[in-house]
């Protein structure tokens, strides 16, 4: 079962040539074969040529042979990108690499297969792709959490050995604890965007979704640093985040925040993290309580600021560049609104019409300009509890995955799934989701997954990864399905 191995066992079979990375790669399509079916993680995959890319695989670099799944919003040269939507599927080919493919390639690795999400990163459940259902494989009558739910799917389900997803406001997280992996947020310009289609510019992030802390390690590492083609990319030197993966908990100042403990959390959810917190208090971290009182804020924060750039970012789909035209335009605006109308989801709908009123005269002020003034105040909160504390910990989700339909017609149910999660992005902050134990089985419902988030401030990623190793050794790696 070597596509199930973690990416460091992996390594030295590979490098010690008791397998090919064409092997590994067989063992992945094989995987992907009797299993993807029945999950729909992946949208695209062409096997021949990243069997070619194995042939030649760089064994001597540190991800040398390792095939990597992709999800949908990220450009890879040659194949297929929807971005989720009818209004790119069979329309786009890509004729250039992310950055952060350009890297995983420098670092010997095969992005293989693109991955099923949420219409343009906009969802927590992976149930807006207008291309096909994703479901939970601990329990295929849930979700898997979204956006990046086919990338969190194919880990959990052994159908990839890694993969890279996109965190706005909980992306990566959400559906790392809906599905019992690792999912690792960067700091705000720790990793370049460029080649990553924009849904919200100041707040979505690359990062890695594995089955353990090292490997979301070893792929941080890899994409991370400077990037000229990114404006926003930070400069700072690159710390070498594997040499942070010890020391574990102790001694470590971990805040609870109150907020993250109140009404809407499941119980199981929060006996869980509660059982994890005194299991670290007795391996030696210090728990101290904290407060982020602008918590309840931070979703209707969140839904001004980004569908206000998603507003701006998706009017580049006009029907004349590329993607979806409609048929017979009576004119220049026909054109325009019957190509956006025919190719964009209700939710993608939803969230332009909403940014476009918050930015309209009249309401800017109201609406835009104020939501920037309270982000800078949830950035405060943050700002105070870090002078206590070296990180926040608490839920990933108020909740494990709920099934499929609970949330689709109340779209605020859907919205607070990322209550946790959210102000990470509003501030900037690196963060990870952990597994954390499960709920308990029933005669209807297996054991589901209940995720654990460490949060530290921004550039903090060697802390945040000691922590998180050193959390990862007293609570456990990845139960895979």
């Amino acid at each position: 079962m070597l596509h199930t191995q973690p990416i460091s066992t992996l390594r030295r079979l590979l490098v010690s040539r008791e397998i090919s990375p064409a092997d590994l790669l067989r063992s992945v399509e094989s995987s992907i074969a009797a299993t993807d079916p029945a999950i729909g993680a992946y949208l695209h995959r062409d096997f021949p040529a990243a069997l070619a890319e194995a042939e030649k695989a760089d064994l001597t670099q540190p991800l040398g042979g390792i095939p990597i799944g992709i999800k949908d919003i990220i450009n890879v040269k040659d194949q297929p990108l929807t971005c989720g939507s009818k209004i790119l599927a069979g329309k786009f080919t890509s004729p250039y690499d992310a950055t952060v493919i350009t890297r995983l390639r420098a670092a010997g690795a095969i992005p293989f297969g693109k991955l099923n999400m949420d219409e343009f990163a906009m969802g927590s459940s992976t149930e807006n792709s207008a291309l096909q259902i994703t479901r939970n494989p601990v329990d295929p009558s849930r979700v898997p959490g979204g956006s990046s739910g086919g990338s969190a799917a194919a880990v959990a389900a052994g159908t990839a050995v890694a993969t890279l997803g996109t965190d706005t406001g909980g992306s990566i997280r959400q559906p790392a604890s809906f599905c019992g992996i690792v999912g690792l947020k960067p700091s705000y310009g720790r990793v370049s965007r460029f080649g990553c289609t924009a849904y919200a510019s100041s707040l979505e992030q690359i990062g890695p979704m594995t089955r353990n802390v090292t490997d979301a390690a070893l792929i941080l590492q890899a994409i991370a640093g400077p990037d000229p083609a990114d404006s926003t990319c930070r400069r700072e030197p690159l710390p070498d985040f594997s040499k942070a993966l010890s020391g574990g908990i102790k001694g470590l100042r971990l805040g609870l925040p109150e907020e993250y403990f109140g009404a809407g959390i499941d119980p199981e959810v929060r006996a869980a993290v509660e059982k994890a917190v005194r299991k670290l208090e007795q391996e030696g971290a210090e728990i101290h309580p904290v407060t982020l009182p602008h918590t309840s804020s931070a979703v209707a924060t969140y839904y001004i600021i980004a569908t206000a750039e998603a507003s701006a970012n998706l009017a580049r789909f006009d029907g004349i560049r590329y993607g979806h035209r409609c048929e017979n335009p009576e004119n220049l605006l026909d054109l325009y609104n019957r190509s956006r109308a025919e190719g964009f989801g209700p939710e993608v709908k939803r969230r332009i019409i909403l940014g476009t009123y918050v930015l309209s005269s009249g309401y800017y002020d109201a609406y835009y300009r104020k939501a920037w003034k309270v982000r800078y105040l949830i950035r405060q909160d943050f700002t105070r509890a870090f002078e206590k504390v070296d990180l926040i910990l608490g839920p990933t989700c108020p909740t494990p995955a709920f099934k499929f339909g609970a949330h689709t017609s109340d779209p605020l149910q859907m919205y607070l799934a990322d209550i946790y999660t959210i102000a990470a992005n509003l501030a900037g902050l690196c963060g990870i989701s952990l597994p954390c134990g499960r709920t308990a089985a029933t005669p209807d419902t297996p054991a589901l997954p209940i995720g654990l988030q460490l949060l530290a401030p921004p550039l903090a990623e060697p802390t945040l990864l000691r922590a998180a190793w050193g959390v990862e050794q007293i609570l456990g790696e990845v139960d895979l399905v």
